[in-house]
């Protein structure tokens, strides 16, 4: 059955329109870029900097939505210009009403979907498939991250940090780069400030890049594009971006040293109730060995200033997944991931540095050399942990190497080698995966990608391969995907991510539609589709069964709902304790359940997204809430309040389940901010507060005042109270950029 939704899928895949048609694509626009001779002034004023008006400037935006081909509702102008060791791009957002600019939040990196805002990409080695994103809002807010594979892999974000390793697109990039904004009576304008050094590009005095730039006007629920795009793809489409032309590129000349200093303060309530202060000191590297090719270091590494991991209740008996948020492996993270996203993953860099059970293991030094060589994006990571308690010390090495091919193509291969060192390690204590990969465009809208891999561990079976096969085709009106999943009862790669153990087979399959109608209630898009993912077992029985059936009602004026119905299937082999107290006996259990999801309009300083679930569980029957509640109270200020709700009643007891959430995010200028993230989890009664001060310099260096607080509660009683039980731990963290070469 599942061999046939792959073949059917590939037939349909096939069946397009002509091929003339299909490879007939609008020219792309260009632009070229300005020599300066001195550079403009960095306030965010275009029209009135004088260094501006002898660069040409680029224009004629065009709608994917609301009116997908349509000139865009206000006028946008671009210019790129460049000194000797910058790139200077300028853009003036025209409006008619500039009262009604949305600019929600000034922290770096939150998300630019809310607010108006423009965000530029640049494809320097024009390979069509990778790039880097610098985009702002009229906060002047700092938004970059890097594109692997036209931003196709998968890649998910949670809670603001990309789950996965990194594929498709990596927001957790941070570059040195500046830029200022404007807001006047004719609308808002931007200057963004790029050091060369910041980017990698081949060698050669003059180049063209590929490059593109998206406008959103949030009340309109507007996104414009320079280079014109069809409804299905975003500004990471870089086969369709636009060229810029006439840059005279510098020789690179890039040493950046980041060395940081902590205090931290800790009372370890929850094990041995003492308390105690330490100190410590370490630092980064960047060195670019060629224009294409950099070397990162890092020695007694430390990631005192990343928020904390989001709470997670696994009602179910599979690995849970928590997103990597360290700025050293989110680097160029895209490049090492070969794979399924959270799923099946053959380099998770969270296996480097954190335990089992979430425990922070010294990282005493390592290395990475990443970029482009002959052709080829090459990657080589090297990392060496040190033993904690019974934790033995070990070295990690990833070697990765892939070659981009023409029509959004590439092959690759990746080695995962883990070696215990040190006199915990012992005869054998070593893990290695290997694996090839690939993908193939076909047409405009269409690809076939897969990957194969094996594991090597001592005494390993001979079950220890997986393989993947998926085909998409992405057209305006149709998106239609089959994937087939192999992978071996044996299969162990301990450096990555194995949601399900003891090996398993996956079918999935799904078919989309996008209608747009002309005039039918207000309706911007309706989206009715269908899919089926299923898990078999090596023997051959079920494991899950999961067939959705929905249709999405988006409005014009930015209300969306889903309405969808599912059928399930679990087949439990052995009983599973799901919440303390009650057991879920071994059985095949077949439920139907109905969902229903609301979306109220983001462009509101308050805005809702519930999630409902209501039908069968186990056995029994579960009702399952999901409100969010998104709150802007002011250009700085802003709030987020969630909660997931479970009401259980199976046959062997009843339960429920809470997980609230709390994030608060106040900006004083766009490089000085506090948080806040307040959890709650009443199935392990913890309660988590985790406050962070920071006050950024060049790439997210600066200081940081971290406080983190976690314990358990009395009685389930939801207030809090100091006791027995409690961690808390409080670090002051300085790092600082030095630019040795400039």
């Amino acid at each position: 059955m599942t061999v046939a939704r792959l073949l059917l899928a590939l037939l349909l895949v096939g069946v397009s329109t002509p091929a003339l048609a299909q490879n007939a694509q609008t020219p792309r626009p260009q632009i070229v870029a300005s020599p300066l001779t001195t550079a403009p002034t960095l306030d965010g004023n275009v029209i009135g900097d004088d260094v501006w008006r002898g660069v040409m400037a680029g224009g004629d935006f065009r709608q994917t939505t609301p009116d997908e081909g349509q000139p865009a509702s206000e006028r946008t102008e671009v210019r790129i210009g460049f000194t000797k060791d910058t790139l200077y791009i300028g853009v003036v957002c025209f409006d008619r009403t500039p009262s009604a600019i949305i600019a929600s939040e000034a922290r770096r990196d939150a998300p630019l979907d809310d607010s108006d805002s423009v965000r530029v990409i640049l494809d320097t080695f024009r390979d069509q498939q990778n790039g880097f994103v610098f985009g702002t809002n009229p906060n002047a807010l700092e938004y970059d991250g890097q594109v692997t594979n036209e931003g196709q892999g998968g890649s998910i974000v949670l809670g603001g940090a990309q789950a996965g390793s990194g594929g498709g697109f990596n927001l957790n990039w941070d570059a040195s780069w500046a830029v200022r904004t404007s807001v006047t009576d004719i609308g808002w304008s931007a200057e963004f400030a790029i050091p060369f050094r910041t980017l990698r590009y081949p060698a050669g005095d003059t180049q063209q890049w590929g490059i593109n730039f998206q406008r959103t006007i949030r009340r309109r629920n507007e996104v414009a594009y320079w280079s014109p795009l069809p409804r299905q793809f975003t500004l990471f489409r870089l086969s369709q971006a636009g060229i810029v032309a006439g840059l005279q590129i510098p020789a690179q000349r890039n040493l950046k040293l980041t060395p940081y200093g902590l205090g931290r303060y800790a009372y370890a309530g929850r094990t041995s109730g003492e308390s105690s202060a330490s100190g410590d000191v370490g630092g980064d590297l960047k060195y670019s060995l060629t224009p294409s090719m950099t070397l990162d270091g890092t020695i007694n590494t430390d990631f005192a200033q990343v928020e904390v991991d989001e709470f997670q209740i696994n009602l179910d008996r599979f690995n849970l997944f928590y997103p990597e948020k360290r700025p050293f492996f989110l680097e160029n993270a895209g490049l090492f991931a070969v794979g399924s996203p959270a799923e099946v993953e053959l380099f998770f860099s969270r296996r480097i540095g954190i335990g089992e059970s979430g425990e922070i293991i010294p990282i005493v030094a390592g290395a990475r050399v990443s970029g482009k060589v002959g052709g080829l994006n090459v990657g080589l990571l090297n990392m060496q942990t040190d033993s904690f308690g019974s934790e033995a010390a070990s070295n990690f090495t990833v070697a990765r190497v892939r070659k981009d091919l023409p029509h959004r193509s590439n092959i690759g291969a990746i080695v995962v080698n883990r070696d215990g060192t040190g006199s915990l390690s012992g005869p054998g204590d070593y893990n290695r995966s290997v694996a090839v990969d690939g993908r193939a465009g076909i047409g405009r809208y269409a690809f076939v990608s897969g990957f194969a891999a094996r594991t090597v561990t001592p005494d390993s079976g001979n079950d220890a391969g997986a393989f993947e096969v998926r085909a998409e085709r992405d057209s305006p009106a149709w998106l239609l995907t089959s994937t087939f999943t192999s992978v071996g009862r044996d299969f162990n790669p301990e450096v990555g991510f194995l949601s399900r153990n003891g090996g398993f087979r996956k079918g999935e399959a799904l078919v989309y539609y996008r209608y747009r109608p002309q005039d039918l209630l207000g309706l911007q898009e309706i989206r009715p589709h269908a899919s089926y993912r299923g898990y078999w077992n090596p023997d051959g029985s079920q494991q899950t069964g999961f067939a959705h059936f929905d249709s999405h009602w988006e409005w014009k004026n930015g209300y969306e709902v889903h309405t969808g119905f599912n059928l399930t299937r679990e087949g439990v082999a052995t009983p599973f304790e799901i919440y303390p107290g009650v057991v879920v006996p071994p059985d095949t259990y077949d439920e139907q359940e109905v969902q229903v999801v609301l979306f109220t309009p983001r462009a509101k300083a308050v805005s809702l997204q519930m999630t409902t679930r209501v039908g069968g569980f186990f056995g029994g029957d579960r009702v399952a809430v999901t409100p969010s509640l998104k709150i802007r109270v002011s250009d700085e200020f802003n709030a987020e309040f969630s909660i997931a709700r479970n009401d259980v009643d199976l046959p062997g007891g009843s339960f429920s389940t809470t997980l609230a959430r709390t994030r608060l995010s106040y900006s004083f200028t766009p490089r000085m901010f506090i948080q806040g993230l307040v959890q709650y989890n009443d199935k392990d009664d913890l309660w988590s507060t985790n406050l962070r001060f920071g006050w950024l310099q060049q790439a997210n260096t600066g200081l940081f005042v971290v406080y983190t607080d976690l314990h358990t509660l009395v009685d389930d009683d939801l207030m809090p109270r100091p006791q027995p039980g409690t961690d808390r731990t409080l670090v002051i963290k300085f790092t600082r950029m030095f630019d040795v070469l400039n």
